[in-house]
């Protein structure tokens, strides 16, 4: 049966309808992925901003287990043991290298830590408001200036719990600035039996304290070169310094 104008005319019509919803459907579905993709590109656009955001309201250290090792002690025999070696990298671009030294309880007898300063560094915060925390003291320990050490690296300041007495010998920490570069030399000994000979560890220490790789900062270099000259040797074999004494074998070379 033929169909007839009306019915050919209806048809049509709905057809028509038909494309029309269609291609409304595939606008909208088009719209909202033009939408999805300008709001992803707006949050991409922002996300610099919120890590930094982020930078400033959380700053801290983390450890840098790719990087190595940039400074050493020298070895007084090839028998020595190493120590365990530490290094932290800050958000702002300082850098601890840190070494530490344990008794046989896995007591903290000794560290050294070199701070290479970064926009981290608060020129406010006295310098050793971490010294009585890394030695176990707690950080309402206060912490006062003994005497001065002589090192390749110049007078170093020494510091005792305050209210420690002369004959009684307590762990004793001392630190180091440079201005150029910006760089801190701190750490504490808790070994020997006499203060005497804490002071002689704490003085070796340093002495021994040599620079593996300067990377990018000549002014690093230069300053370890100028110390060289001015390094002294640690007490010869058989001395009274605790740290080639017998009863001390177990940390031979740690300092």
């Amino acid at each position: 049966m033929a169909a007839t104008p009306t019915q050919i005319h209806l048809a049509l019509a709905a057809f028509a309808d038909e494309v029309v919803g269609t291609l409304a459907r595939l606008f909208a579905y088009v719209g909202t992925l033009v939408l999805f993709a300008i709001l992803g590109l707006a949050a991409l656009g922002q996300l610099p901003d919120l890590r930094n955001d982020e930078s400033v309201a959380k700053p801290g250290w983390r450890a840098a287990d790719r990087s190595a090792p940039a400074f050493a002690l020298s070895r007084l025999d090839p028998s020595e043991k190493t120590a365990a070696y530490t290094i932290l990298r800050h958000l702002e671009g300082g850098r601890r290298d840190v070494m530490r030294w344990a008794g046989e309880a896995d007591e903290p007898v000794a560290e050294l830590e070199i701070y290479r300063e970064g926009g981290e560094f608060d020129l406010t915060r006295p310098a050793t408001a971490d010294l009585a925390m890394r030695m176990g003291l707690g950080t309402t320990t206060p912490l006062e200036q003994a005497a001065l050490i002589d090192t390749k690296f110049g007078p170093v300041v020494r510091f005792r719990p305050t209210g420690a007495t002369q004959g009684t010998p307590s762990c004793l920490a001392y630190l180091k600035r440079s201005e150029e570069p910006a760089l801190q030399i701190s750490g504490f000994s808790c070994q020997g039996g006499t203060l005497p000979e804490r002071r002689a560890a704490i003085a070796c220490t340093l002495n021994r304290l040599t620079l593996l790789t300067s990377g990018n900062e000549p002014k690093l270099a230069e300053l370890f070169a100028h110390a060289e000259l001015k390094r002294r040797p640690c007490a010869p074999l058989g001395s009274s310094d605790w740290l080639l004494g017998a009863a001390n074998a177990q940390l031979r070379g740690a300092l």
